[in-house]
């Protein structure tokens, strides 16, 4: 039973863990650079260490740091957030190996989807469904238009849409530099580029004991220079086919890495209703709160629970739906939660 739960993290993304550990009985430490000391995550935890200096480089990147203070403050697991070393399965790695419990899916699992590239050829095997990638010195006028992407990060770093057959080269250079400079690693891929394609993701929550939930859909087409601006749960004018299809396919997704935890399947669905796989956010994210406002559940109180080893329900509940009045609902325990 994990009784005391080290963030790692900062701002927002502390502040929403912590709100759930208090909920269940569980002490909070925070962490904080010289900069954040006086932080609200930091006045609201129970227990605060410093991580000296000021860059996130030399505080909240330092895994050896942050290991040590929840060894320190006698935290029994570490819970990752969002951002920072989320996705890092050298960090998760650390974490286990000093007898902490990991809050979040295996090392092996976050190593699997490090790379776009692997994860693709991983999610072939699986049977999930993606775009073929293109060979840039095979590729002729017939592909395009054409997508390059970073195989490493995201945000749209190191992405580069080709039009014109003869900007080819000239695209790779460039998204190769700033692949390179925003991830230090300059690996692209090409594919096709779905024109009028919508951006839709599954979120799944799995445990160790085979069950794997997949929780509705959220789309995220409306973006600004790659970044999401809404998210709108569930995706609008999805056929019944196609969700079923989009949710089959995250349950691949998730069982060809032994995944645990919660995490994000995305996905390109065309024009003509078929869906592509993207890439996999081993991860909570940011955007996890329209998926509970929909299905009345407290996605973080789940993961505690899978970390703790208990199952998931066969099955996850059903969305409550809609309020019957404008009048406001008083927040009580969301479903799923660990009573303690």
């Amino acid at each position: 039973m994990i009784r005391s739960v080290l963030v790692a993290n900062r701002g927002e993304i502390a502040r929403r863990v912590f709100r759930t550990c208090r909920e269940l009985g569980i002490a909070t430490v925070a962490v904080h650079s010289d900069a954040d000391a006086g932080a609200p995550h930091v006045r609201e935890a129970d227990t605060a260490v410093r991580l000296p200096g000021d860059a996130p480089a030399d505080t909240y990147l330092r895994g050896d740091l942050l290991v040590r203070a929840a060894r320190a403050a006698g935290a029994d697991a570490v819970h990752p957030g969002y951002g920072f070393l989320s996705e890092s399965a050298a960090f998760a790695a650390a974490v286990t190996d000093a007898g902490l419990a990991w809050i979040g899916p295996p090392p092996a699992a976050i190593e699997a989807m490090a790379s776009k590239t692997r994860a693709k050829e991983l999610m072939a095997g699986a049977g999930v469904p993606l775009l073929a990638p293109v060979d840039p010195a095979a590729a002729t006028e017939a592909d395009l238009p054409l997508l390059v992407k970073a195989a490493a990060g995201g945000g749209g770093r190191g992405m580069r849409l080709v039009t014109e057959l003869d900007a080819l080269d000239e695209e790779l250079t460039a998204a190769k530099a700033e692949a390179a400079a925003a991830f230090g690693d300059g690996e692209v891929f090409v594919e096709p580029y779905v024109v009028g394609g919508r951006h839709v993701e599954v979120q799944i929550l799995a445990d160790a004991h085979g069950t794997v939930w997949t929780l509705g859909t959220r789309d995220c087409s409306l973006q600004r220079r790659h970044q999401k601006v809404i998210e709108e749960a569930p995706a609008p004018a999805l056929s019944e086919e196609l969700r079923t299809t989009l949710h089959r396919a995250a349950e691949q997704a998730a069982r060809a890495i032994d995944y645990r935890g919660a995490g994000t399947v995305e996905f390109l669905v065309s024009g003509n209703g078929r869906a592509y796989f993207l890439e996999m956010n081993t991860r909570l994210q940011v955007e996890h709160p329209v998926t509970e406002a929909v299905h009345g559940l407290d996605l973080v109180a789940l993961q505690l629970s899978i970390a703790e080893g208990r199952p998931l329900d066969a099955a996850p509940p059903r969305p409550p739906g809609p309020p019957r009045t404008a009048a406001p609902r008083r927040r009580g325990r969301a479903a799923g939660a660990v009573r303690r």
